[in-house]
């Protein structure tokens, strides 16, 4: 678990499972996947979630506004499980409910996944996004992290010619490793 001055990033529990099912089956916030989820779709990811929690492969954890318990979202970090250039060890990412973009979220607890990650020793994080995803890269460079262009790929797992496959790659480096 992290906290934040505004977030509470924990384990998943199973009152997130509705609330995280709206999220994720919200074209407007999915637009930059392939698809949204229907809610057996978003419980297969919370289980996914919570067995890369138990394995030690995840950190991608619930994120819960303090201020009034709401789910808004998922931010964490998970082993990289496609080839990359370098292959880092870790990614970071974020997916929030649209009721909460704009207002720091994403950035806040975006940067206390990698204050932990440096404490754990990472020599750096990479975080990939669809290229026409703009916010996200946008949340990439609040964070610290740079844009490798040669990094950039095709998404092994979007199918050829769809229009999310081109992806972007961003880093950034655990200071204590310069």
């Amino acid at each position: 678990m992290l906290e934040t001055e505004r977030l509470i990033l924990r384990p998943w529990q199973d009152a997130d499972r509705a609330p995280f099912a709206a999220i994720v089956g919200d074209p407007h916030v999915m637009r930059f996947y392939p698809n949204t989820r229907d809610r057996a779709a978003a419980d297969a990811w919370i289980d996914k979630m919570i067995a890369g929690l138990g394995a030690g492969t995840s950190a991608f954890l619930a994120a819960e506004r303090k201020s009034d318990g709401e789910l808004i979202g998922l931010i964490g970090t998970a082993r990289i499980d496609i080839p990359l250039r370098g292959n880092p060890p870790e990614e970071i990412g974020w997916v929030l409910g649209s009721q909460y973009w704009g207002q720091g979220y994403a950035p806040e607890g975006a940067r206390a996944h990698i204050d932990q990650a440096w404490r754990r020793g990472l020599p750096e994080l990479v975080a990939f996004t669809a290229a026409v995803n703009h916010p996200s890269q946008r949340v990439m460079v609040k964070i610290g992290m740079s844009r490798d262009t040669m990094g950039d790929f095709l998404h092994p797992r979007i199918a050829e010619n769809h229009p999310l496959r081109p992806h972007v790659l961003y880093r950034i480096t655990n200071p204590d490793n310069s």
